[in-house]
């Protein structure tokens, strides 16, 4: 059963251009398309997340899904927005991340089933490598002329730029190589469709040019628009750099967390790109999130939602209760359920200092911890002072002036957590 795809996109805000043709083609039945991925690093992060998610809708609608890993494409790197070239990866590594890729795509893709329209994963290193530089100017460079090519805006904005390097050859060769991979998947996989974000439009319709001059076939695309947030920022870093899918890159408590900080603004663009949520559903929530916008309904689902694709159920359960160590009721067995990643995450630019693991076996005395020891507080008597107010707990829960840390208040056998009223923490760390 196929349902229409580009009306699909359009009402989520993912469509900046459609070739003409390619919507009524793709009602004639299902169509293979494909998403070009960079192999550069064994995770996908999430501005990956846009083209991931029209691959997805893509097969929703009943259509064949083909991700392509760029293991050639990936050594020579991509002109758009780009100021520099990249490394050259070995083949082992394109093959180590070839698989990580393919193992994240899964979470959204159905590469298994017996399905007609099941998501394959292709690579382009495999039909480049073999391919000789005289045998690829012969049969492919002749067809594009240098006019063409220079028209490009990926091209033009380099070569116009202030960069004194200006661009190599192997660069502008890029949107060449490119095009002929989508010609070979035209021509091997019935390919007969590109998607990619609004800055891949040069590159593909050199393909679509290829496919016209080389094969006589017709060739089609979509674009996104390119994501941006509301306040200017670039979507997809956070104060750290990107945010990965890879949870021992980014932990899941941090990807929840930068999905949960989303503005209002953006909150409502990104529930309709980043969940498989219908229409109604997210016009209901957008309501609900404006009738009282401080309970952050949107940012919430959001959060969960694509938590649980990228990650799993756990781990979203694992962050919502990490979240609310610091901004809910709370117990010790909570904190001690977090992994030592997590830990160091929610309370990451808290104040810690070091103290030996002999004295925590002796067993440390409050006051001794709270000042001396640890210099939470200044002295002896308002380490007193703060134990007779009843405001100093020990891993989130309540003690009094003659209770002593020992390891069995060890969180992952290494951290002890110090709290004065609500909001000041402190950490012990056992060396």
């Amino acid at each position: 059963m196929i349902s229409n795809f580009v009306e699909e996109l359009t009402w989520r805000g993912m469509i900046h251009t459609v070739m003409p043709g390619a919507e009524q083609h793709l009602m004639e039945g299902m169509k293979s398309a494909y998403v070009g991925f960079d192999p550069t690093a064994d995770s996908l992060h999430i501005g990956n997340l846009v083209p991931i998610m029209l691959l997805a809708h893509y097969q929703r609608c009943g259509h064949k899904p083909v991700a392509l890993v760029g293991g050639a494409t990936g050594m020579i790197g991509d002109p758009s927005g780009k100021s520099s070239e990249r490394n050259l990866l070995d083949e082992k590594t394109l093959r180590h991340n070839q698989d990580a890729i393919k193992a994240q795509l899964a979470h959204f893709l159905d590469f298994e089933s017996n399905a007609d329209n099941a998501a394959v994963l292709v690579n382009n290193y495999d039909w480049m490598k073999e391919f000789s530089f005289l045998e690829f100017i012969r049969d492919v460079g002749k067809h594009i002329t240098v006019n063409y090519m220079m028209a490009k805006d990926s091209v033009k904005n380099r070569i116009s730029s202030d960069d004194s390097d200006g661009m190599s050859f192997t660069e502008f060769t890029y949107q060449l190589v490119q095009g002929y991979d989508f010609l070979h998947l035209y021509r091997d996989n019935n390919c007969s469709m590109q998607m990619g974000g609004s800055d891949q439009w040069g590159n593909i319709t050199t393909g679509t040019e290829l496919i016209r001059r080389i094969a006589s076939g017709k060739g089609y695309a979509i674009t996104c628009p390119l994501i941006t947030k509301s306040d200017g920022s670039k979507f997809g870093k956070s104060e750290g750099g990107n945010v990965w899918l890879d949870a021992n890159r980014t932990s899941p408590y941090k990807f929840y967390q930068y999905w949960l900080n989303s503005s209002d603004e953006d909150a409502e663009k990104y529930i309709k790109i980043f969940t498989f949520l219908n229409e109604d559903d997210i016009n209901a929530l957008i309501t609900e999130h404006n009738a009282a916008p401080h309970l952050r309904v949107l940012q919430k689902r959001l959060a969960e939602e694509i938590t649980t694709m990228v990650h799993s159920k756990s781990d979203l359960e694992n962050a919502i209760k990490a979240s609310n160590i610091l901004f809910g009721k709370s117990t010790s067995e909570d904190l001690k359920a977090l992994n030592e990643q997590t830990f160091l995450d929610v309370f990451e630019g808290v104040p810690q200092t070091e103290i030996n693991e002999s004295e925590i076996l002796e067993g440390v005395d409050i006051i001794a911890a709270l000042a001396e020891k640890g210099g939470f507080l200044k002295s002896n008597s308002e380490a007193r002072r703060a134990l007779k107010e009843n405001s100093i707990s020990v891993n989130k829960e309540k003690v009094k002036e003659d209770y002593k840390i020992t390891k069995a208040d060890l969180i992952n056998n290494k951290f002890v957590l110090l709290q004065r009223g609500k909001k000041n923490y402190f950490v012990l760390t056992v060396k």
